[in-house]
């Protein structure tokens, strides 16, 4: 934990700078609070069929998490802000008796009550084969975001999107999803003639379309890649350093926790912000932004709150 409130004390400290906030210093933020526009990021990832609290058997989790408690938690922030988006960086199913019974069909369900705005897509949201992918997603009254997965010739073909542009007072955000290369973590049979395509070709184009072509504020990768290895593989970190336009990365899969945002300077060496709460929804991101016309963005905090 001290590592992690390190990471916070560095975040907040980062956002009083101009490299974060650019036009904007913080007394001229404070001066525009009245006129600017606000949003609140939610997020989630890797949830995996936790539905329930962690049982209270003295273990490090004990108790935390529920969907019941992050939906009253979700349902306060709502009241409390008028720009709110709830999204998720996928792993929904697998890890409960709740998957190996219903097939995914509760966690998605729970999603819907709870008003999330969109997901990606995570490895083990195949675990039931893609034929239940489609049943399950197909009664989500949310879309789902995958840019580099293409489903063409597949049950999956016309039931995601590639990315999709939300409005808040003026403001366009633009997000995006990007999923893991699936050879050695989702069997063959289980996603069939799915293609997966080069992420960081993928996020240059769709985070440049995104930004240049529909003009959006603020644009948002939702990723299932991984926050960072020791390796050649593409993480959230590469794909922040290798790709320009790209704001946000609220990641997945490797269940890493992050008390607030990490900054990481993209090609144009301009800030990309990554974020990941760990796993199992005991914890539930949050990155509040303002936006004043003709200057830009600001980000005036970020934090995981615990459920």
């Amino acid at each position: 934990m001290d590592a992690l409130q390190s990471n916070r004390r560095s975040f907040l400290k980062l956002m009083g700078s101009a490299a974060v906030i650019g036009s904007l210093t913080p007394d001229t933020l404070l001066a525009a609070a009245k006129k600017a526009t606000t949003l609140t990021i939610l997020h989630t990832n890797d949830v995996h069929s936790r539905l329930d609290p962690f049982p209270m058997d003295g273990s490090r989790n004990a108790g935390k998490g529920g969907v019941a408690r992050r939906a009253t938690l979700v349902q306060q922030i709502r009241k409390e802000q008028k720009n709110v988006l709830l999204f998720d960086a996928g792993d929904i199913f697998q890890g409960t008796p709740y998957f190996n019974l219903y097939k995914g069909e509760p966690e998605i369900l729970a999603m819907n009550q709870l008003g999330y705005d969109a997901g990606t897509i995570g490895n083990h949201d195949f675990d039931g084969g893609i034929d239940n992918m489609k049943t399950q997603f197909g009664k989500a009254t949310f879309p789902f975001l995958i840019a580099n997965y293409d489903f063409r010739n597949t049950p999956m073909e016309g039931q995601t999107q590639p990315h999709r542009i939300f409005t808040a007072d003026g403001v366009k955000v633009g997000v995006f999803g990007l999923g893991i290369q699936p050879d050695g973590l989702i069997p063959k049979n289980l996603y069939g003639e799915m293609k997966y395509l080069d992420p960081l070709e993928i996020a240059s184009q769709t985070a440049g379309e995104l930004k240049k072509d529909k003009k959006c504020d603020y644009v948002i990768c939702l990723s299932h890649l991984g926050y960072k290895y020791n390796d050649a593989m593409v993480s959230d970190h590469v794909l922040a350093a290798r790709t320009r336009h790209i704001d946000l990365i609220i990641g997945g899969h490797t269940h890493t926790f992050l008390d607030a945002p990490v900054a990481v300077n993209n090609l144009d060496s301009k800030p990309t912000l990554i974020n990941q709460v760990g796993f199992a929804g005991i914890y539930l991101g949050r990155i509040d932004l303002s936006f004043e016309q003709g200057k830009g963005h600001a980000v005036t905090d970020g934090k995981a709150v615990s459920v």
